[in-house]
C-alpha cells in the first residue's frame, strides 16, 4: 500500500491517436475507500483515460500505479489479479447461463468450490437477485444483467472498483437501486464512475474530476462543480443547475 493512502495514481499519463492528443499530461491520484466520478464533454478524454487505466488502451506515455507500484505495463488479467475489478459499459456475460452460474464461475477462478458456493450465494443477495438465481442471464432486464456482471467483478474481492457509464439505458428504477448498490460497496472498495447521468451522479459522488480538451479541468465536491462558471461554460450548461 502508498506510504500516503493513495490507491491510484497516474503521472504525465498520455494517449496520441497519430497527430491527436487524446489525454494530455494526466497527473491524476485518488485515495484508499474513495468514490471518484468522471464526468466532461463527448471528447473530453475521460473514457480514453478509463481505457489507459483499463490498458484497453497502451498509454503513449506515462505512468500508472496501483498503491504504490507501476502497472503500467500490465494487461488485463494482470490488472485484476492485483484487486482492480473492471466493469465495461457492455455486459461482458454468459446469456446461456443462469445467474448462479455465471457469478460461481468467477468466484471459481479465485476459490475452492465450498467456498466458490458460498461466496456466490453472498453475492447474489448482495446485487439483490436473490429472485433470479436460477434465471437464464439471456433472459434478464438490462439492469439486472448489469448487477449480474458486477456481481462477477465482486467474487475477485476487489480493493478498487472502475465502471463505466453503469446506468446507461437503465430505467429509473434500476438507476435507484444501483445507486444504493453502488453506494453500499464503497464501504469497502474504492470506485472510479465514469458517467453521463447528471442525477446519478449527484446522487453517488463525494469528488469529481472534470475532463476538458484531454486535460483534467477541475477536481472539487459535485456542489463545488455545479456552482463552478468554467465546468458550466465547457460541459454543463446553465440549464444543468
Amino acid at each position: 500500500m502508498a506510504a500516503d493512502g493513495v490507491i491510484l495514481e497516474t503521472r504525465g499519463l498520455t494517449m496520441r491517436f497519430g497527430g491527436v492528443v487524446a489525454v494530455n499530461n494526466v497527473d491524476f491520484s485518488m485515495k484508499e475507500g474513495e468514490l471518484r466520478c468522471l464526468i466532461g464533454p463527448n471528447g473530453a478524454g475521460k473514457s480514453t483515460f478509463f481505457k489507459c487505466l483499463t490498458r484497453q488502451y497502451k498509454p503513449t506515455s506515462g505512468q500508472v500505479l496501483f498503491r504504490g507500484t507501476d502497472i503500467t505495463g500490465d494487461i488485463t488479467f494482470q490488472i485484476a489479479r492485483r484487486g482492480i475489478g473492471i466493469k465495461t459499459q457492455v455486459p461482458s456475460v454468459f446469456d446461456g447461463l443462469s445467474v448462479h452460474e455465471n457469478i460461481w464461475l468467477s468466484a471459481r477462478r479465485h476459490h475452492k468450490a465450498r467456498e466458490a458456493n458460498k461466496i456466490t450465494d453472498a453475492i447474489i443477495e448482495r446485487i439483490g437477485l436473490g429472485h433470479t438465481t436460477k434465471k437464464l442471464v439471456g433472459r434478464l432486464a438490462h439492469g439486472e444483467r448489469q448487477w449480474v456482471e458486477l456481481g462477477i467483478v465482486l467474487t475477485g474481492e476487489p480493493k478498487l472498483i472502475l465502471l463505466d457509464e453503469p446506468t446507461a439505458g437503465m430505467t429509473g428504477d434500476e438507476v435507484g437501486r444501483t445507486t444504493a448498490l453502488i453506494r453500499e460497496i464503497n464501504r469497502n472498495v474504492a470506485l472510479i464512475v465514469v458517467e453521463h447521468d447528471m442525477q446519478f451522479i449527484k446522487a453517488i459522488a463525494a469528488q469529481v474530476t472534470v475532463f476538458h480538451q484531454g486535460q483534467i479541468l477541475v477536481e472539487d465536491s459535485m456542489t463545488n462543480i455545479l456552482n463552478n462558471q468554467r465546468v458550466r461554460d465547457v460541459y454543463l450548461g446553465k440549464h444543468a443547475v
